[in-house]
């Protein structure tokens, strides 16, 4: 599949989430949390290769990313809500992605 086709389903993406917060941020939020870009990627990868062992791998990586994003999204709407400035909360939030990721990755799921 062509990489100009990929782009462009990335971009409808992010720009249907930036577009509907317009509206409503409540189905901004649905859409942004629904797991379309690993649901396209995915379908994407087994389009090209048919190997499932490695979207099985990409899949359980992939969850060990997710893990430490989850709790920095509350303190990201915790620090903008207190009146935090939003690239300092974004910063912070992004920081302790990243920390909480490393740790994750050394100590807990080496392959």
């Amino acid at each position: 599949m062509s990489i100009l086709l990929k782009i462009i389903i990335a971009v409808i993406i992010i720009v249907a989430a930036t577009e509907l917060s317009k509206r409503s941020t409540t189905l901004a939020a649905i859409l942004l949390a629904m797991p379309i870009v690993l649901f396209v990627s995915f379908t994407l990868i087994w389009e090209e290769s048919k190997d499932t062992q490695k979207i099985a791998i990409l899949t359980h990586e992939t969850l060990m990313f997710i893990l430490p994003v989850l709790p920095f999204l509350f303190l990201l709407s915790y620090l903008l809500k207190n009146g935090i400035n939003f690239y300092l909360s974004l910063g912070i939030s992004s920081a302790g992605i990243i920390l909480v990721t490393l740790l994750l990755q050394k100590y807990f799921f080496q392959s």
